[in-house]
This record gives C-alpha cells, sequence and structure tokens, in this order.
C-alpha cells in the first residue's frame, strides 16, 4: 500500500512525535536518519521514520522510469542511477531509497535492486555505510598523475613515459623551423577551414598508417593534437554519458578521469600476457550493454602486453557478435616491428583506430591521426570540432614534410635502436625479477612481491633519489589491484637509467622498511 503524501507545510517539532510547525524547504541531505515523528491523517496517528521520508522525499525529487528498464533490469537500473549522477540529479552525499523502498515504488524485486546497488558501489557511484543506507559517493579528490610534475635535478625520472631525445632531435625541429619561415604555407598561417587546412597533411597520413599496417583513405582519417586527443574524440563518439567502456584491467593512466569527465562507465577486464581475455570480454557483454572496447594490442599498455593474431580475431569477433564498437591505441605507431594487423584492418567497420608521432618520432611533434569507420566520420568531426576545433597547423605541416622526405620513418628507427639497447640494460640489471616488457617498448612493468605495498616502495625509491610510478595509477576498476610499480626508460641518459634501475632492483631484492618521519 502507498503510503499517504506528507503535506508539504508539516515539519515535526524537536523533541514531540506529533506536533507540526510550518513548512520548509530543507534538503534531504541535513534530514536526520535516524528516530521517527507522526501526524494525525484520516482520523488516526501515523508515526513515520525520518529515514523513508528521507527516502520518500528523494524519489519526488527523481525517480528511475520503470517504463526504460530492460533485461538484465539491475544493470539497466544502475545505468539510469548513474546517468543521474553523471547529469548532477543526484548529487554526492545524497542518500539512496532503501532496497525494499525502491523494489515496491518500480515493481521490481529486492535482490534487483540489491545487484544494482552492488554494482554502482562496484563502480565507485555509491558507498554503503552499515547502519545509515546507501549514498551516493562524495566526489573524488583529482587523481595525481603518475609521474612527477618537474624534473627535479637529484632525481633520476624513471615515472614519465616518453621518448630517448638528443641533441639531434633539437637540431632537427630547427630546421624544420627554419624551412618553414622561409617556406610557409598561406594555407597553414591563415587558413581557419580544417578540411581547406589540413587537406595534404591528410593525404600523407594516409602513407604513414601504411607503416602501421593500416590501409585507409584520407576521407577516415582526422588529423589530431597527439593521442589524447583522438582519445577525448573517439569515446565521444562511440558512447554517450552513462554508456559502457571496458578496458584491460591494467590501462591508460588517463582513461579513468577522461571517462569519469565524460559521464561514462568504465570496467577493467582480466587481462593476461597477449592483453584482454576474450572470456572476459564475452562476459561483460553478456552482463549489460558494452559500448567500446578500448584496448592497446601492440605493447603499449603499462604491461607490454603484445596481442597475437588469433586473440585479435576472437575479440573482433565477439565485437562484431554484440555490436560493440572497438578503440584501438596504438599510440607508438610503427615503432613495434610487428606482422600483426590492426583490429582496424579486421573490422574497419567498427574500429576507431589511433596513432601519434609523439612516443616514436620526437617528443614535441603533438601530432595523431584517428581512423574513423565511413558511418561515423560526420560524429568524429562535429566532435573534434567541438573540443579542438582543428589540429594545429603549424605541428601538423612539420609531420607532413617529415613523413614526406623519409625524416620521420628515420627518426623511428633510430629511436627503436636506443630503446632496445635501454631494455637490454633493464634486462641485465632486473634479470632474476619477475618483470615484464617489450625489447622496443618505453617501458618495464614490476610486480612487488607479497606484501610490499606500492606506496611504501614508491617512496622508498624516492627517498633513495628515483622516482616511479605506482602500479595503482593504471588500475582501470576500484578494488586492490595488482602491487607493481611502471618504469620509464626513455627519459633520462643511460647513466641514469643503470643506477636508477640498479635502486629500484636492490629495493626490490632487500624488501624495504616503511619509511619513517626523522625528526
Amino acid at each position: 500500500m502507498e503510503p499517504p503524501e506528507i503535506p508539504a507545510w508539516f515539519k515535526p517539532t524537536a523533541g514531540r512525535r506529533h506536533c507540526f510547525a510550518a513548512s520548509t524547504d530543507r534538503e534531504v541531505g541535513s534530514l536526520p536518519l535516524r528516530g521517527s515523528f507522526a501526524w494525525s491523517a484520516g482520523g488516526g496517528k501515523i508515526v513515520v521514520n525520518w529515514r523513508d521520508f528521507a527516502h520518500a522525499t528523494l524519489m519526488t525529487k527523481w525517480m528511475p522510469n520503470p517504463a526504460d528498464l530492460h533485461r538484465p533490469v539491475y544493470l539497466s537500473l544502475a545505468g539510469q542511477i548513474s546517468r543521474a549522477i553523471a547529469d548532477g540529479t543526484l548529487q554526492a552525499g545524497s542518500p539512496m531509497p532503501t532496497h525494499r523502498a525502491l523494489a515496491d515504488r518500480l515493481g521490481i524485486s529486492v535482490q534487483t535492486v540489491s545487484r544494482a546497488y552492488a554494482e554502482l558501489i562496484r563502480q565507485g557511484l555509491l558507498v554503503g555505510e552499515v547502519g545509515r543506507g546507501t549514498f551516493v559517493r562524495p566526489l573524488k579528490a583529482e587523481p595525481e598523475p603518475p609521474f612527477i610534475p618537474e624534473r627535479i635535478r637529484e632525481i633520476v625520472d624513471l615515472s614519465i613515459l616518453k621518448p630517448v631525445s638528443e641533441a639531434m632531435h633539437r637540431e632537427r625541429m630547427q630546421a624544420a623551423l627554419a624551412e618553414l619561415a622561409a617556406d610557409l604555407p598561406a594555407s597553414v598561417a591563415l587558413a581557419f577551414r580544417p578540411n581547406i587546412a589540413l587537406a595534404r597533411h591528410r593525404a600523407l597520413a594516409v602513407d604513414w598508417l601504411c607503416h602501421c599496417r593500416l590501409e585507409t583513405a584520407a576521407k577516415n582519417v582526422i588529423v589530431t593534437n597527439g593521442a589524447t586527443s583522438a582519445m577525448t574524440m573517439a569515446l565521444m563518439t562511440v558512447a554517450r554519458p552513462g554508456g559502457m567502456v571496458v578496458t584491460e584491467e591494467i590501462g591508460h593512466h588517463t582513461l579513468v578521469p577522461l571517462c569519469s569527465y565524460l559521464g561514462l562507465r568504465l570496467a577493467g577486464l582480466a587481462i593476461d600476457r597477449e592483453g584482454v581475455l576474450p572470456e572476459a570480454f564475452e562476459r561483460a557483454c553478456r552482463e549489460g550493454e558494452v559500448n567500446a572496447l578500448f584496448v592497446h594490442p601492440n605493447a603499449a599498455s603499462p604491461t607490454s602486453a603484445l596481442m597475437g593474431a588469433a586473440r585479435r580475431a576472437e575479440l573482433v569477433e565477439l565485437a562484431r557478435r554484440h555490436q560493440v564498437q572497438i578503440i584501438e591505441n596504438d599510440a607508438w605507431g610503427p615503432l613495434i616491428e610487428s606482422d600483426l594487423p590492426p583490429l582496424a584492418a579486421l573490422a574497419p567497420e567498427r574500429t576507431l583506430y589511433l596513432t601519434s608521432l609523439t612516443k616514436c618520432v620526437m617528443p614535441g611533434l603533438r601530432t595523431g591521426f584517428l581512423v574513423v569507420p565511413d558511418q561515423l566520420i560526420p560524429a568524429a568531426a562535429n566532435r573534434h570540432l567541438v573540443t579542438n576545433w582543428m589540429a594545429t597547423a603549424l605541428l601538423a605541416e612539420i609531420a607532413a614534410r617529415w613523413i614526406e622526405n623519409g625524416t620521420a620513418l628515420s627518426l623511428v628507427g633510430w629511436q627503436r635502436t636506443a630503446l632496445r639497447q635501454r631494455q637490454k640494460i633493464a634486462a641485465d640489471i632486473l634479470r632474476d625479477l619477475p618483470y615484464s616488457a617489450h625489447p622496443e617498448g618505453l617501458q618495464v612493468w614490476l610486480p612487488l612481491p607479497p606484501g610490499m605495498r606500492e606506496d611504501q616502495f614508491v617512496a622508498q625509491a624516492r627517498l633513495h633519489g628515483v622516482a616511479i610510478a605506482p602500479g595503482v595509477s593504471f588500475a582501470t576498476s576500484p578494488g586492490p589491484g595488482w602491487p607493481a610499480v611502471r618504469i620509464a626508460i626513455g627519459a633520462t641518459s643511460e647513466a641514469e637509467l643503470r643506477t636508477g634501475l640498479g635502486i629500484v632492483a636492490d629495493l626490490h631484492r632487500s624488501r624495504p622498511e616503511p619509511t619513517l618521519l626523522a625528526i
């Protein structure tokens, strides 16, 4: 039986169970959650629990729409609540209805509501407090980047992922700028329409993508300001707020905050040495609607997983079966020598492929390319317009010239050789430790022994003059995760790399004590 509506002018007076004063506009979040009050209605006295009153008041402000619930109902309900949180209808700290109250209002089982709440707690959107109920989780503090924000002279910085750079790179850029100063195309300096300013650049991008083992047409290419811009555009194109994105459980460190800012739900999938496990992807698809699979097939994930041909084909088949779009992050481009086809070559109709010149050619060349399926070209172009308008034409012009004259590919070859040498240094120093890396990769993933805490290990390394990235920065789902650290090998000199790796290896073998405050 539906409880009678509480008159708007009723307000309980402190210390009395049946007396009321004038109306109030008190927010639900300020109501007490213990005790009860009463009022007269229909000739009798009705006793109401304050918590029930708070939940009833909340449901007059917002209520899931029963008509929009579909199987599996618990995920559909979780999606509605998630969207209400994302758009601000349900604000941080707001109490949620009890499982029973919401089940009665929606005509579903209590178990279904319980599963929906459990899913939202797992996603970090709700929090349950014993004896008090379930609440919208307070907003988290902004995530800390895995790298130190400034290079400190006394610190060996193995925290930030960047390619090896030498004086030669600066000289190449100086020469390119001098050439542009003498021969600057009017379109680079003056054009305001992306189709005019970057038409030649898209055509040359097609040539570059062939080195990434991907054949496409210029109409499918959007020139971007690096991989992060392309990631943002791809996510906005394939998923609306409240949509679900799945990815490796150890993945890109900016993906978690980016999905949060876009109002997207993100779930990490179990992985092995080749990346996402197909059974984990299929399970996620069966449990609810998945909009996009975001993956790093070519060793660019923190664990350096290189996906084999059979795994690629299986994930593509599952994506087709469940109508899931794929976002393929190949930020390192042709840096990793491989004959394996991109997912975009296997499933061009549903894969958004992104790559960049920043990690494989030069850090300051923040130019990338996003390859989009035919049916998504208008949507992706619109999202690029509203977030960037167009890529920076000056940098895109340098990239185009270097692709055309062979400089870009030459620098990739140089980078590959330099990284092979550094990976040999890492292999020698870490030879007895359970690390993972690719021989041509920019990083090393080092799991920690059981019982060793990431934060303590990172603090000890910093105390010894080495900055490394904690593994938790790359976790894409809440939970304990894998205790590990990510070591970047490109940002320092070889001598500093040897020193830093030696300190990290010694700490790993010695089981460091917690850092204590020296007074």
